[in-house]
């Protein structure tokens, strides 16, 4: 993969990117995945300290933290890109778009591969987290907030806690953000009804909780 690829990459996602030298001096995203690739050749020849030395510099001055041991693909997009981490054994395919906040992690002490599988042109919005050792299919997105611990057939929308599919390939998207993200937040009429109803039951439940603590508390 050359800068200049992964340059051009940023300027065709992200509207907000004025100019090829902005990008290189100013964008974090490049920045961590430029220092991932030095991290990973030292990784890969077992030079693990040297390797967590660069991955932690790059941590501090990014915001982001990518495991030297992830493996990632080409033109990987991390779109402002505070707070995103990314684990040991996960692995990224080409042309992927992760916003502020993502989180590809593991689930408990599982050794061996614990950590997601991305396929290409994959979405995750701002906040979503991606737990365990499963996959995300090729052209999947993953809308804003969402927690995602099963995997995703290619081409699907997923959304909510815990994550669902909500959208398959076949099916109409709707307006994207920067070109690709979905607007995930769109579920069917009836789906919020019931999360509506869900919500009033669970305040109506805090509610009577409440009571009790008061009443005990003068009792």
């Amino acid at each position: 993969m050359s800068l200049r690829d992964h340059i051009q990459t940023i300027k065709r996602e992200d509207p907000a990117a004025k100019g090829s030298l902005e990008i290189l001096l100013w964008y974090p995203g490049l920045h961590a995945v430029l220092f991932h690739r030095i991290a990973h050749f030292f990784y890969r020849h077992r030079f693990y300290l040297i390797a967590r030395g660069i991955s932690h510099i790059a941590r501090l001055l990014t915001g982001i933290e990518i495991h030297p041991g992830a493996r990632i693909g080409r033109r990987l997009f991390i779109d402002h890109g505070l707070g995103v981490v990314i684990g040991e054994t996960a692995e990224i395919g080409d042309d992927v778009l992760l916003y502020q906040g993502v989180t590809l992690g593991g689930t408990g002490s599982v050794k061996g591969k614990r950590h997601p599988t991305i396929g290409n042109r994959v979405v995750v919005g701002t906040g979503a987290a991606v737990l365990g050792n499963i996959t995300l299919g090729d052209d999947a997105k993953v809308g804003a907030g969402s927690v995602v611990v099963h995997s995703v057939p290619e081409g699907a929308t997923v959304v909510g806690i815990p994550g669902r599919v909500v959208r398959t390939r076949a099916e109409a998207i709707g307006a994207l953000e920067h070109g690709r993200i979905a607007a995930c937040g769109e579920t069917e009429t009836a789906d919020l009804e019931q999360l509506t109803d869900r919500v009033r039951e669970l305040e109506a439940l805090i509610g009577l909780l409440l009571d009790e603590r008061v009443g005990q508390a003068r009792g």
